[in-house]
């Protein structure tokens, strides 16, 4: 529904959102938690910032240039590089279980992708998966990095912080490229920004203070699946089977990764102290 620049997207959608949970934030009296949040952590709040400006940059550039079946699916590999940095970031130990729901979903990934014809010969094609790869890794490495700050900010002050950033950092999209055309564009700008960022959002990093990383990172591969349903709704592109079959597996890995529980972590527990008579 938006005729312009990536950049000029990402500007409004991050520009709309930080507005939005200002407001929200102001209300309730809370913007200390960002304002005194200490300088060490800010400084990590802004680096999250500056990711999210660039995953959704490769994102929606990729768009741009490719099938939103094979973005949004190629995109979501980002579990397999949430469990790389995960240990390694927020210092929790590799859980062996989460193999076989994050095996099931990357298949269901490449079931879906591979019959699209992308390639890594060149082209649109290529151009855009190689765009949607460097997403997933950004979207690996910030996952990781929000578990941990999530032990003292919470998830509202964390997406306030990163969308200022983000939103910082594109203001020169919006004065050196044209930008929406009409009352439509501008809509559809304001709905990306204030209600399909703002809610989505918190609600994925308020279910990442509760489980694992990988956990988290593992059932929103469901999202892919939803995509390419609302793309051939929306916008023609074709369901094939392999895109149904590969949407399977998806939602199993996805289901899968839901039902583990966090690890057992079995304490040794100290002899009582004997008592004198």
């Amino acid at each position: 529904m938006v005729h312009t620049s990536p950049f000029v997207i990402v500007f409004w959608r991050v520009a709309f959102a930080a507005l939005a949970f200002f407001v929200y934030l102001a209300a309730r009296g809370r913007l200390g938690e960002v304002v005194h949040s200490g300088a060490r952590r800010l400084v990590v709040l802004a680096g999250l910032g500056i990711m999210l400006g660039l995953t959704w940059i490769l994102f929606f550039s990729a768009l741009a240039l490719t099938r939103v079946a094979v973005a949004v699916v190629v995109t979501f590999t980002a579990p397999v590089f949430v469990a790389l940095f995960s240990p390694r970031v927020t210092g929790d130990a590799f859980d062996r279980r989460i193999v076989l729901p994050l095996a099931l979903a990357l298949a269901g990934t490449v079931v879906v992708a591979a019959p699209t014809g992308w390639a890594l010969g060149g082209g649109r094609d290529a151009l855009g998966t190689a765009l949607a790869l460097g997403s997933a890794v950004t979207i690996g490495i910030m996952t990781a990095v929000e578990k941990r700050v999530l032990r003292r900010t919470s998830p509202e002050a964390i997406m306030f912080a990163k969308t200022v950033v983000a939103a910082v950092m594109l203001s020169p999209a919006v004065v050196l490229l044209p930008g929406p055309a009409d009352l439509r564009e501008w809509g559809a700008l304001a709905a990306l920004g204030l209600g399909l960022t703002t809610f989505p959002f918190v609600l994925f990093l308020s279910g990442l203070h509760a489980v694992r990383a990988d956990q988290a990172a593992v059932v929103t591969c469901a999202e892919p699946v939803s995509a390419v349903l609302l793309a051939a709704a929306f916008l023609a592109e074709p369901l094939t089977p392999s895109v149904v079959l590969g949407g399977l597996a998806v939602v199993a890995g996805g289901f899968l990764a839901a039902r583990l529980s966090s690890p057992v972590i079995q304490r040794v527990s100290s002899p009582e102290p004997r008592r004198s008579s």
